[in-house]
């Protein structure tokens, strides 16, 4: 247990797990709150995760939609790109926090929270790090990824070539809107300025962003926690066969794999949910689709797999899935653009190819047809995870190191308590007249 706790405001959109930058918020916030430390996570949309009841850690949940859910569809429009009452509610919560051990970690904020929680950071003055689990701060979609075409894209963004091209996932309109968004964001408020340090979680990431960061920013290397249990080398030949585990989304390359197993005569299995499921069923009708299962289903799945296929199509920040197989003694068929190939020693550990070609895709699933290839790749990667694990635990000791250094640099105390109502009333000021809103849910904390 820690001598001197941190108290930590770990700021999304979501309240419960929808994606890797959730559970990493969350593996963090349980592991905080293990060794003593004081976490406080900060979320607009609901429901709330079990665990953090269940273990203690104090929750602020506004209660309410994420923009794709939200039925009002002009509410989530203005509330998308400026969310007045996330503002007032993490102004009030920085203005709870003691003095010189706290701190503001930001895991998400496009989704439901918007552009609207800088003017708190940067008013109560608290030590402030954005984790980059995707790309928002700087790419109006968020992936410097062009859905109409299924590639990278290489366009500065807000560039008058940017603006003008339909890239978005959903209609043109809708990418006008996401530069509104990111207009407020960069212009308004400043949001990429009240942080001063970074997490990266890959080589390919840090790459593309660093150029891009305020100056002065400092940038860290701490990669995504890992739930795995050490189970040994696999005994023998793979039992399953070739598996992708994820969002099945168009930019995860779910279209790419079934194309060519179809062409490499092997069936292809999706554990996972997501926007284009039905074009998946209806043009690949062989395509095993499961569904969404239970964290353990899924270890037990990818355990027993031949190989998992992580297809990736953009700039993939990470992949979680792809060092949790390694962590299970299963090979990875990994797409060369995306950051999942770090974990991945082509030939050795698993297989690289080709982004977005099938037929590379395919090449490298035949290969995979060899039991005694299957046998010396799975060998490796169980060994090559297990000689530097990526648990929790680890996580937590680095950025528990990273905020004790935040607070060893960091110029000044928080402003005095008497001026701190005013703070909340001058960073949230279009509510200062009383305007009704909804009481949030909080939970947690006695």
């Amino acid at each position: 247990m820690s001598p001197f706790p941190l108290s930590v405001a770990l700021v999304l959109d979501h309240a419960s797990v929808t994606g890797g930058a959730a559970k990493v918020a969350f593996d963090s916030a349980l592991g905080l709150k293990r060794a003593g430390h004081r976490p406080i996570v900060f979320a607009a949309a609901g429901p709330i995760d079990a665990r953090l009841i269940e273990e203690g850690v104090e929750v602020v949940c506004l209660g309410q939609h994420d923009i794709l859910n939200d039925p009002s569809r002009l509410g989530a429009a203005a509330r998308g790109i400026w969310n007045l009452e996330a503002a007032r509610r993490l102004a009030a919560l920085l203005a709870s926090l003691p003095r010189g051990r706290s701190l503001v970690h930001v895991h998400g904020w496009a989704k439901a929270l918007s552009t609207s929680i800088a003017g708190p950071i940067a008013a109560f003055g608290l030590p402030a790090v954005c984790s980059l689990h995707e790309y928002f701060l700087f790419c109006p979609n968020g992936g410097f990824f062009n859905y109409n075409t299924s590639e990278v894209c290489q366009l500065e963004p807000m560039s008058r070539a940017c603006v003008t091209t339909n890239c978005d996932s959903r209609s043109y309109p809708q990418k006008l809107w996401r530069c509104a968004r990111h207009s407020a964001m960069s212009r308004v408020a400043r949001l990429p300025q009240v942080f001063s340090d970074f997490i990266v979680i890959s080589d390919l990431q840090d790459g593309i962003v660093r150029s891009r960061l305020p100056k002065g920013a400092r940038v860290h290397r701490i990669p995504n926690p890992i739930e795995a249990h050490q189970l040994g080398r696999k005994s023998g030949p793979a039992s399953g066969g070739f598996l992708f585990v994820g969002r099945i989304a168009r930019e995860k390359g779910p279209l790419l794999f079934a194309e060519a197993a179809r062409r490499a005569g092997v069936v292809p299995t999706y554990v996972g949910d997501g926007p284009i499921r039905e074009e998946l069923a209806r043009r690949y009708p062989e395509a095993r689709i499961v569904g969404w299962k239970t964290p353990e289903q899924a270890r037990a799945m990818m355990r027993a797999a031949r190989a998992l296929v992580f297809p990736s199509l953009w700039y993939e920040v990470q992949g979680l899935t792809v060092t949790e197989a390694k962590a299970m003694g299963t090979p990875v068929i990994v797409s060369d653009v995306c950051a999942g190939r770090e974990a991945i020693d082509d030939g050795e550990s698993g297989l690289w190819f080709r982004s977005g070609d099938p037929d590379s895709l395919a090449a490298a699933l035949d290969r995979l047809k060899d039991d005694a290839l299957v046998e010396k790749l799975s060998n490796a990667a169980y060994e090559s995870y297990w000689a530097d694990p990526q648990t929790p635990e680890r996580h937590v000791d680095a950025i528990v190191n990273l905020y004790e250094r935040m607070l060893c640099r960091w110029p000044g105390p928080l402003p005095s308590a008497a001026s701190r109502a005013d703070l909340i009333d001058e960073v949230v000021h279009p509510l200062r007249d009383g305007a009704d809103v909804e009481e949030p849910l909080d939970a947690g904390a006695p």
